[in-house]
């Protein structure tokens, strides 16, 4: 009997598909270089989607029975391979307790950070309302002189139109009023107070 041989005559490859050059098989030796080589990879095909795996899961404990028909212990009397069960049930339960105490914690570090963003929001809050009150009143405290020294301008202006028709005897005689006004002024409030400083 002649032995079959498996020889291609043709040249070309066997499985059908086409003639893919060999690439020397690159070794990452730093992440950064790992790196580096996948990002090649996935930008020879542009086109192709990238994988994006999906977020994993939270480790869920199984839940504990709602009846348990063979209650077991540590006591004596139990079998050899009873302890076994017992130990295992037991560190399950373990690990129960312990994932709803990191849950609970878990929960209770939400809470506290949401209270904090609200009391720091509220403090962010206060301030503005505050400076803006300051600014408000700033506002209104330049409004108020510009409306008296225009109104001061306004009412000088129109004194001297009217000062400037008459005679000088009018406008002595109104030099003469203010002058008055200064000596009432004068004569109300004291210089000084007698016993004190």
């Amino acid at each position: 009997m002649a032995a079959k041989t498996d020889k291609n005559t043709t040249g070309k490859p066997k499985h059908g598909g086409k003639d893919k050059e060999s690439k020397p098989l690159v070794i990452a030796k730093t992440p950064a270089e790992e790196q580096r080589l996948k990002l090649e990879r996935l930008m020879r095909n542009p086109d192709k989607p990238a994988p994006i795996p999906d977020r994993p899961k939270d480790w869920n404990p199984r839940a504990p029975p709602e009846f348990v028909r063979d209650v077991m212990g540590s006591s004596a009397g139990a079998g050899s391979g009873e302890f076994h069960v017992y130990r295992h049930l037991r560190r399950r339960e373990y690990q129960r307790q312990d994932f709803l105490d990191k849950m609970s914690d878990r929960a209770r570090q939400d809470v506290d950070y949401l209270d904090r963003v609200e009391e720091n929001r509220r403090a962010a809050d206060e301030r503005t309302a505050k400076r803006r009150r300051k600014r408000d009143q700033l506002k209104l405290k330049k409004l108020t002189a510009k409306k008296a020294k225009e109104d001061a301008e306004k009412k000088r202006k129109k004194k001297e139109e009217e000062g400037g028709g008459k005679s000088s005897s009018s406008s002595s005689s109104s030099d003469d009023e203010e002058e008055d006004r200064e000596a009432e002024d004068d004569a109300e409030a004291p210089s000084f107070i007698m016993g004190k400083k």
